[in-house]
């Protein structure tokens, strides 16, 4: 059933990693650097999602250091939705943005990859994290609309859906990647106000856009 957006929401911001970009082929190149295969990488980190657990915890459970490689995405890295529901929220008059953890050279990496939207953010420039609420109110201002306001897109529960929430946004979450698939199943994944499949369903939601009185991104 097709749906759309409560009213008042004027923007859709979104998560990056395995929300926009497909992160199977960084992963892998992490692997290698730190010399593990894939396999046993992908197998360990979805066990620590399993149990709760930060990702990063990863490196020392393999006995290895932390690779140092950057965001280098490629055009291919974008999952084949991401850049029309990109333009679909703008095309119907939201307010469209970009945020997550991500290095500092995230921001033009993803530039590089043609998105075309209002702002494009990561935790390193702001010097603040999710899921702190502090990374959150910096995502409202951004935005320039309330928190009320925004539509906070994420495949984390953790990092995206929970504290968007504590935030006062309305919380999407996407079922891909290994935390939105395992997520998904979590007794809090029903806390989130919608939850989707892929980011075609979520364009099916923007139709009528955002109301055009009262406040707006100018006011």
């Amino acid at each position: 059933m097709i749906g759309r957006l409560p009213a008042g929401i004027e923007a859709v911001v979104f998560d990056v990693g395995e929300t926009l970009i497909d992160e199977t082929r960084a992963w892998t190149e992490r692997a290698h650097e730190v010399g593990v295969t894939p396999f046993t990488l992908m197998a360990t980190l979805g066990a620590l999602i399993d149990r709760r657990r930060d990702h990063r915890e990863v490196w020392p459970l393999l006995g290895v250091d932390p690779p140092t490689s950057g965001a280098r995405f490629r055009p291919d890295d974008l999952y084949p939705d991401a850049l029309p529901c990109l333009a679909a929220a703008k095309v119907a008059g939201y307010v469209v943005g970009i945020a997550g953890n991500q290095p500092d050279d995230a921001e033009r990496a993803l530039a590089r990859l043609g998105v075309d939207v209002e702002f494009v953010a990561s935790s390193a420039r702001w010097g603040v994290a999710k899921p702190s609420p502090a990374f959150f109110q910096r995502v409202t201002e951004e935005a320039g609309v309330t928190a009320g306001s925004i539509a906070y897109v994420g495949d984390r529960l953790d990092n995206d859906v929970m504290p968007a929430r504590a935030a006062g946004m309305f919380t999407v979450l996407l079922r891909r990647g290994p935390w939105g698939t395992l997520h998904a199943g979590w007794p809090e994944a029903g806390d989130a106000d919608l939850r989707i499949d892929g980011l075609d369903e979520l364009a099916t939601y923007f139709r009528g856009g955002p109301p055009r009185v009262g406040h707006t991104r100018d006011d």
